[in-house]
């Protein structure tokens, strides 16, 4: 082979070789550790359900998912916050138990302690009433919803708001394992 083809083919045989070097299987790499998704920064999700309405009293329940990697615990009461379309808070009384609204039931007995496991869920419920008797409707459209005190707070949005009449009181049920 005539020198000038060889100083040619050099560097093509060895951009020939590197190339092939980068289609070569790599070592095989270390697993990621698992990551909490951005939309569960605080290590759980709650949601509402649908709102359920006879006789001017309302109830919804609130779900709790854990979607964190590691047991959830929860004891007591959801701690809650009435707001309107902006986001503000509206002077409305929120009470632990059904008594604030509504007959005592069976969702009032004592609050227990519980740890919800990666991927299960806890359950509490919220009441009010649409009475309306002197003054102007409170109609609040979201509910700004702490698992506990201290906790992050997670804004949830009802599916028709939150008709609270002039009572100006919620209730809460604490949470509780849905089985």
């Amino acid at each position: 082979m005539p020198r000038s083809l060889r100083r040619l083919g050099l560097p093509l045989v060895a951009g020939a070789l590197l190339a092939a070097a980068c289609d070569a299987p790599g070592p095989t790499p270390l697993p990621t550790p698992e990551r909490t998704p951005a939309a569960c920064a605080d290590g759980f999700e709650i949601t509402a359900g649908p709102v359920d309405s006879a006789a001017g009293l309302r109830a919804m329940g609130l779900t709790l998912r854990n979607c964190g990697n590691l047991p959830y615990p929860l004891d007591g009461f959801p701690v809650v916050r009435v707001l309107d379309d902006a986001r503000t808070p509206l002077a409305v009384t929120v009470g632990n138990g059904s008594a604030p609204v509504s007959a005592p039931d069976a969702w009032d007995a004592a609050a227990p302690g519980l740890t919800v496991p990666p991927g299960g869920t806890a359950r509490a419920r919220v009441l009010w009433r649409t009475t309306v008797t002197d003054g102007d409707p409170v109609a609040a459209t979201h509910l700004a919803v702490r698992p506990a005190a201290g906790a992050p707070e997670q804004v949830v949005t009802p599916d028709g708001g939150i008709d609270l009449g002039t009572t100006g009181r919620i209730a809460l049920n604490a949470w509780r394992d849905p089985g």
